[in-house]
């Protein structure tokens, strides 16, 4: 059989036992060890999946994996991120749509603790949607704020998903988080900016808070700023040193983790519940990303003992004929197009080790193509009819919010999102000049 026949033979098979309901590590892993058994037997077989466990094992920057989490759920259980919102609520609320607008602030600095969308979707869930709604905020504009400011849990660091992308495309961690500061800020402004433009143009959708509401003496307004804005000084205290070269990745995020510790202690917040909590997910998020990773590893290494990834090239380039650009939109559409029904990590993975050889042989960039599939991953995270931010929004709002209403709410910020995916597109330089700055390159 053609080596070309078994990696579409490969595929489909991974592609059908996920559709089945199969773990994601499962399909993938049972997939690779499978053909690497039929194809070489014994002998090259089973070296295969060992040699992808050890890679897996000392790939030294997997160890920001659980730090990182653990940082974000300490600060989430303990409630400091809930301070976050307080403040934007007392100190943006006299504004048209100041709430909505505070509120991708609250993401973009939840985002920046925690590196996973899940945190952002259930905080702003949780916290924002019931207090917009009590204060007549649009159902509908709410909803899509939360489910768009959540989605940049991917793009802004420390970005779990980069953190993977990095290690399947054996690109730096650093440069793949500097990349994504100005795309994801980027995003975020341009976010607020259509809030503050829908709201000026029909004040009902977020009206501003009454004097009544805001009527609070000064005192207690600089104690909620000063509650609020430690956060951002524990982000500081991670980010700081590692931009300036003092520590190294793992260095910092430890120094995170530690930081959000000591800062739910001080606050007397870190009860036994919260650290036993935090602990938990923490080990259950990292051994679920520990596993996909080391199943996508073995996969990769069937692919490229089948030369599948030359093949696609060859598909591509010759008898096709289609530019590099084509080809890099045709990539971009597919990951929208597995987004309905796959989330983040499992789209990774499964085209991982046929787009970023295809993409470097394009001559494209890896950093930055990096950002580009982050990007794309956001936009299919909240793609109807089977968008994965679609149902963990319907899970966790409140019965008046329909699947509908859902639907409907997340179509101007996959626009804007489009938007932006064009932009760093059309400038690479948006993703590329920080980590160029930084890294001396």
């Amino acid at each position: 059989m053609p080596y070309e026949m078994i990696a579409t033979l490969m595929f489909s098979t991974m592609m059908l036992m996920l559709l089945t309901g199969q773990r994601v590590f499962g399909a993938i892993g049972f997939v690779a060890v499978v053909a690497a058994l039929l194809l070489w037997g014994d002998k090259g077989g089973y070296d295969i999946g060992f040699s992808a466990a050890m890679k897996l094992m000392k790939w030294y920057p997997l160890l920001t994996l659980p730090m990182f989490i653990f940082m974000g759920y300490v600060l989430s259980e303990s409630k400091i991120a809930d301070d976050l919102y307080r403040m934007f609520h007392v100190w943006m609320g006299g504004l048209r749509g100041g709430l909505a607008i505070g509120t991708i602030g609250l993401m973009v600095l939840i985002s920046a603790m925690n590196g996973l969308s899940v945190a952002g979707m259930a905080i702003g869930a949780t916290i924002a949607l019931p207090e917009l709604l009590k204060r007549g905020y649009d159902k509908r504009m709410v909803t899509g704020v939360i489910q768009a400011g959540s989605s940049l849990g991917i793009l802004v660091p420390p970005s779990v998903v980069l953190v993977l992308y990095a290690m399947i495309a054996r690109q730096p961690v650093g440069q793949l988080w500097l990349a994504g500061i100005i795309p994801g800020l980027m995003m975020a402004a341009m976010f607020i900016a259509y809030i503050a433009i829908r709201c000026r143009l029909n004040p009902s959708l977020g009206p501003a808070l009454s004097d009544e509401d805001r009527d609070m003496p000064r005192a207690e307004k600089m104690r909620l700023l000063r509650a609020g804005l430690l956060p951002l000084v524990i982000f500081a205290v991670m980010m700081v040193p590692f931009v300036n070269g003092w520590t190294s990745l793992v260095e910092s995020s430890a120094i995170g983790a530690l930081a959000a510790f000591v800062a739910a202690i001080l606050k007397g917040r870190m009860t036994r519940e919260v650290f036993e909590n935090s602990v938990r997910n923490t080990l259950g998020i990292t051994c679920m990303f520990m596993w996909i990773i080391l199943a996508a590893l073995a996969f990769g290494a069937v692919f490229d003992g089948l030369g599948a990834v030359k093949a696609i090239e060859s598909l591509f380039t010759e008898r096709l004929d289609l530019s590099p650009w084509m080809i890099l939109i045709l990539m971009q559409l597919s990951f929208i197009l597995m987004g309905t029904f796959l989330d983040d990590t499992a789209m990774l993975v499964i085209v991982a080790p046929l787009y970023v050889p295809l993409v470097g042989a394009l001559g494209f960039d890896l950093i930055w193509y990096g950002i580009l599939y982050t990007i794309t991953t956001q936009i299919a995270y909240m793609t109807p009819p089977f968008g994965y931010n679609l149902f963990l929004m319907r899970a966790m709002a409140p019965p008046e919010i329909s699947l509908r209403d859902i639907y409907a709410s997340i179509t101007p910020f996959v626009l804007v999102m489009v938007l932006a995916l064009t932009l760093v597109m059309a400038f690479p330089g948006l993703a590329t000049w920080l980590p160029n700055l930084v890294y001396g390159q």
